[in-house]
């Protein structure tokens, strides 16, 4: 056995970030590790018990090792508590009020009609308030009859919430982005702690349920963590009971519902939101709401800000006795709440919230104009979408067509493949609801790291580098060859493209290419433009080869920029640092386009930097041809460019690549990093 005593670095302490970087790298080794940090000793491998050490900047642990590989395990964790566990990679303080490096105390105006929270997502709502009250699972109560039936029935239902929470980890990142995203997948790590499974599993032995061990275990667990002083490691409490009531409702049996709200729009008054109840927020429904807990960095003002949602948190109990259909100003600006205000006041909130709008809303009224710059160059604005419903709003916000079309949609939440006629049918409607406009659509993008039950995928190392994209699809023929065949025939009915996502060699691209062929033989389809995502390196160096066979380019952005700079942009401890406008990234984008031109060919970029204000500049200097964005940012994304000169753009983007690190490129750019 040895032991280690280390100092923690972080600004922060040991939150959540850094924590899950620890455990994960204790979790490498056969080692028991644990940890000591005051009079407690946890599980080095549970990254709740982790974060219920409460350990401040500055905090000693103490790190005791016994087990075969402890000398390795004892060298790794030492060098990675010393260099931050990648904190130094992560995003900025809370955006909040602060007294002494602390959130700021909520506080009640002198007139009793404005309440101060915590500042979590920016905008104003004006409306009525409602008091939302969740309701909670109920379990049965009595000693359970077989302990090993109720230990099989908690396993079940774990499992059960593992795919939904799958299932939800994915439509987040395809809805939102992948940051947020990453917030569900942190909930399927709480799924599978192994110290709260103990916890329930004993609670079972001992004689309870699995409902009753289930809810005893994450309510104990909740409630320690609650109690840390730092309040981004209290804030993870909101999350270990989100949890629970997912396995709760898989074991009763419970419907799962988002919040029951009024059918008129309301300011949302509550004790907390989940992450679960937040990204089901109906935004029509919703102006914008406040709640009595939390913290601006806690996950539920995280997707509120990616939602768009103006919100207060941390604003005290005092919230929770206000009576429903009290007229408010919500400003999560200042994260201020104001009851019945005057008439002055809503005047001047009024008049903030109209400017925000008209903003949007000259963007919105101009999007129908094409995205040309102040000397006449043009650059088309599409968008990304994921299903029909986005297809039908994308001409409505001035999209040209659309950039990317996934089709992972159709291949969720089912226990078999979607057959041809049900993907034709999709394709035809998209294809006519954009009326004659271009659809690039990609072929199916799964892989390892995204799983589907029919898929019998074997475990991968690293999912990242393995079997996804064209190489699964080529592997699998039968999927390809289905869906080529539903892409081929909506042809008919619209000026549809295929994408080939993860192509890395010409082989493959030659193969998905032949299939293409001898298919629309088959078929008597009309011609289709057939293109690659840029999503490796490989593919980008060898831009010049693939350009002379492939229709078109687009780039996929986020994935070119983690495996450009090796770093999983879902990862928190090098998230940070997976920055899109890093010079490595941007001189893969510009061989891109130099090739395709050379060939007579064009470039798309289909990733988040499209609608990347700092980006925009530098992509249009480059001579990329095509932005495509989600379909709410494609009016601001045309405007942007109108605003711009070619010549400017173009001296931006050579300032850009002269530079030697993102930071650089940021200043140039006027902006400072993520």
């Amino acid at each position: 056995m040895k032991e280690l005593d280390l100092i923690v670095p972080n600004p922060t302490g040991l939150h959540a970030r850094p924590a899950k970087v620890f455990v994960n790298t204790a979790k490498k080794f056969k080692a028991d590790i644990r940890v000591q940090h005051g009079a407690k000793t946890v599980n080095a491998k549970s990254v709740i018990s982790v974060l219920t050490l409460g350990v401040e900047t500055g905090g000693q642990i103490r790190l005791v090792v016994d087990g075969p590989d402890e000398d390795e395990a004892l060298a790794t964790l030492k060098e990675a508590v010393e260099s931050g566990l990648g904190d130094e990679l992560s995003h900025g303080a809370p955006v909040a009020d602060k007294t002494n490096g602390r959130p700021a105390a909520p506080q009640v105006g002198l007139d009793g009609r404005m309440l101060k929270g915590i500042p979590g997502a920016g905008g104003i709502a004006i409306g009525p308030l409602y008091q939302y009250r969740p309701a909670t699972v109920e379990v049965a109560s009595g000693a359970a009859a077989s302990p090993a039936e109720e230990q099989a029935r908690l396993q079940t239902a774990i499992a059960a919430a593992r795919t939904e929470l799958t299932t939800l980890h994915q439509q987040v990142q395809q809805r939102i982005g992948a940051e947020e995203a990453a917030i569900f997948e942190a909930h399927l790590a709480i799924l599978d702690d192994p110290d709260l499974f103990a916890a329930a599993s004993d609670a079972i032995n001992s004689g309870q349920n699995a409902g009753q061990g289930w809810q005893a275990a994450v309510e104990s667990t909740a409630a320690a963590l609650a109690k840390v002083k730092d309040e981004l490691l209290a804030a993870r409490a909101v999350d270990i009971r989100d949890v629970g009531q997912r396995v709760l409702r898989a074991l009763t049996g419970a419907a799962a519902a988002g919040p029951a709200l009024p059918d008129d729009p309301i300011i949302l008054i509550a004790a907390d939101l989940t992450p679960s109840d937040t990204v089901t927020l109906d935004p029509n429904r919703v102006l914008g709401f406040c709640t009595a807990a939390g913290g601006a960095n806690g996950h539920t003002a995280i997707l509120a800000r990616a939602l768009g949602l103006p919100a207060i948190v941390g604003a005290g109990e005092a919230v929770l006795t206000l009576d429903n259909s009290t007229p408010a100003i919500l400003n999560g600006d200042t994260g201020t709440l104001t009851l019945s205000p005057t008439e002055p006041e809503l005047a001047q909130a009024s008049a903030s919230q109209q400017a925000q709008r008209q903003r949007g809303a000259a963007q919105l009224a101009a999007a129908q104009e094409p995205a040309i710059t102040t000397d006449g160059h043009r650059v088309e604005v599409v968008a990304n979408i994921g299903n029909l419903a986005e297809a039908r709003q994308a001409l409505q916000f001035g999209a040209e067509g659309v950039g990317l079309l996934r089709t992972e949609f159709l291949f969720l939440e089912r226990d078999t493949p979607p057959t041809e006629d049900e993907q034709f049918e999709v394709y035809r409607d998209i294809a006519l609801a954009l009326a004659g406009q271009p659809v690039i659509i990609r072929t199916l993008d799964i892989g390892g790291d995204k799983p589907l039950p029919y898929l019998t995928l074997p475990a991968e190392e690293n999912p990242f580098l393995g079997q996804r994209g064209i190489r699964l699809c080529l592997a699998r023929p039968d999927l390809l060859r289905t869906q080529l065949r539903a892409i081929l025939r909506a042809a008919a009915f619209g000026p549809l493209r295929i994408m080939f996502p993860m192509v890395t060699t010409l082989e493959d691209w030659r193969a998905a290419r032949q299939m293409v062929t001898e298919i629309r033989a088959e078929l008597n389809a009309p011609a289709v433009e057939v293109g690659i995502m840029v999503e490796v390196p490989a593919a980008a160096l060898l831009a010049p080869a693939f350009a002379v066979e492939v229709d078109f380019f687009s780039i996929g952005t986020n994935d070119l920029t983690q495996y450009t700079l090796a770093m999983d942009r879902t990862n928190p401890a090098v998230a940070g640092q997976a920055d899109g406008l890093n010079p490595a990234v941007l001189h893969l984008i510009e061989r891109t386009v130099q090739a395709s031109h050379a060939a007579g060919k064009w470039t798309g970029v289909c990733g988040e930097l499209a609608a990347n204000p700092q980006a925009v500049p530098i992509l249009v200097g480059l001579g990329v041809d095509e932005l495509s964005a989600s379909v709410p940012a494609v009016p601001a994304v045309k405007a942007q460019v109108r605003e711009l000169a070619l010549t400017a753009a173009k001296s931006v983007a050579s300032q850009a690549l002269a530079c030697a690190t993102a930071a650089e490129v940021h200043r140039v750019t006027g902006t400072t990093p993520p």
